[in-house]
């Protein structure tokens, strides 16, 4: 089941909270959201629960064991991690690993099909985050097992983010409230994401499906046809990925929990540094405070600096996936980082005018960079590279990328919109003329302060209606960060 089906908005998500605000208790309304958030889970496929289930009971007893010991606590930290990242590995890299094996040494046998649990990578992560914290002393052991399962399966966020922390959400687990400024805004801010994920990124990926997926050879695919197709697909991993966020985020907020943004319009950034901390907050915040921090971060002298960036930029590549383009497209970024930290010195906000060709120049390293994670065969990618320079012996324009770009210009320029704070700030804008209004207390200014307020109550039940509108007849369409 996924956030952006018919299933989920129209029966699943309404039956849920119905059941939810008619519990008394917070222990019982509790409970409800554990049984819902196993069945939401157990859709992709009941078994999978087990290995959820498992993993939550192993960092149970181990924060456990952590918590009530003075000795062997590091002992249990580490056995714990390493059944955790295990198991991880299994399910995750088996494939990956065997396949390089058999390449590299010319054997010949068969590899097993391992299926990928749906959300591994993302709740594997907040449990580890969960007992690293129990170990530093930053937040006590759970003492009751299905909380912890509770914490882990939310349906919020189980599948695909955000990475949420134990110790950002343990006080709301036991005693949250709920406000009708919560709920009004938790709509809201449902509703826009499910907007962006069933109107724009699916009208992205459908322009790159027509650009690049269904041309049976990619060298023959015009360079303009190539390039458009990399600017969707840059769109849409955004729209798609900050909507799972906006989603899991509004859910929450309607119910008491309060998540941590997770994304800060990284389009706009001014540096490759500055993307990365306005993309995927939590799950670069993850690699900071659990990887780069403990090998010494900046603490270190240079060399070891730029090894320990190395490590985790390997790593947050292979978390992506079992493949070496999420390996290259992770080290990608490491080049830029180290050039803009210890060559050019970038860490100054830059002013005026120069904000301009620095954010171009993020652009373009991001756009090529997406086309590196696209691009799972790197052949593919070479042909597609090539393919924009006119090296394939294609043309730069045809009337494939002509037709595209001028039936979808529109819809393109409102996805970039989407894609920046200007939204946002108009609304902020009317928020203080509405304040300035109210405060007048003239006629007038209550009724355009009663059209406003109209239009608030409104906007969410539009893009609720236009987005059901898109999804009808899309019988499946997943977050692409359900493959990670």
């Amino acid at each position: 089941m996924v956030f952006s089906s018919l299933l989920f908005v129209l029966a699943f998500l309404p039956l849920c909270y119905a059941v939810y605000a008619i519990t008394p208790g917070i222990k019982a309304k509790n409970v409800i959201l554990l049984l819902f958030s196993l069945i939401f889970y157990a859709w992709g496929g009941p078994a999978l629960v087990i290995l959820l289930a498992g993993m939550t009971l192993v960092c149970y007893l181990g924060a456990r064991l952590i918590d009530g010991m003075r000795a062997r606590r590091r002992l249990w930290l580490i056995l714990t991690l390493v059944i955790c990242l295990g198991l991880l590995a299994v399910f995750k890299y088996t494939g990956f690993f065997l396949s390089n094996v058999k390449s590299l040494l010319g054997l010949s046998f068969a590899i097993p099909s391992i299926t990928l649990p749906i959300g591994i990578s993302f709740y594997t992560f907040q449990l580890l985050s969960y007992v690293i914290d129990v170990y530093r002393g930053e937040v006590p052991a759970q003492r009751r097992y299905w909380m912890l399962l509770l914490y882990a399966s939310l349906f919020h966020q189980c599948i695909a983010g955000p990475i949420i922390r134990y110790k950002d959400v343990n006080q709301e687990l036991e005693n949250r409230k709920v406000t009708r400024q919560g709920i009004a805004r938790g709509i809201s801010r449902f509703a826009a994401g499910l907007a962006k994920k069933a109107i724009l990124a699916n009208g992205c990926a459908a322009i790159v499906t027509e650009l690049v997926e269904k041309p049976t050879n990619l060298g023959s695919v015009s360079g303009a046809a190539i390039l458009l197709a990399a600017v969707a697909y840059m769109l849409e991993i955004y729209l798609d990925f900050s909507a799972y966020s906006d989603m899991a985020i509004g859910m929450g907020e309607m119910i008491g929990f309060h998540y941590l943004e997770n994304f800060q319009y990284p389009y706009v950034a001014h540096s490759i540094t500055d993307f990365w901390r306005r993309w995927h907050i939590s799950l670069s915040t993850f690699f900071r405070d659990y990887v780069y921090i403990p090998l010494g971060g900046n603490r270190v002298a240079l060399p070891r600096q730029i090894l320990n960036l190395f490590a985790v930029w390997a790593l947050t590549g292979l978390w992506h996936g079992a493949s070496w383009n999420f390996v290259l497209w992770g080290l990608y970024y490491f080049v830029f980082l180290v050039i803009e930290k210890f060559l050019l010195r970038m860490k100054k906000k830059p002013t005026g005018l120069w904000r301009i060709p620095r954010t171009l120049y993020t652009l373009v390293v991001v756009l090529f960079g997406w086309m590196l994670f696209y691009y799972t065969d790197l052949s593919k990618l070479g042909l597609a590279l090539k393919g924009i320079f006119t090296l394939n012996g294609n043309r730069f324009w045809d009337m494939a990328a002509q037709t595209q770009l001028m039936g979808n210009l529109f819809f393109l320029l409102v996805a970039c919109v989407a894609c920046t704070p200007i939204i946002p700030t108009v609304s902020r804008w009317f928020e203080r003329r509405r304040e300035k209004l109210l405060l007048d207390d003239n006629a007038s200014g209550r009724g355009l302060v009663a059209v406003y307020d109209a239009v608030c109550a409104l906007l969410p039940v539009v893009l609720v209606c236009l987005s059901v509108l898109a999804l009808v007849g899309d019988s499946y369409n997943p977050f692409l960060y359900f493959q990670f």
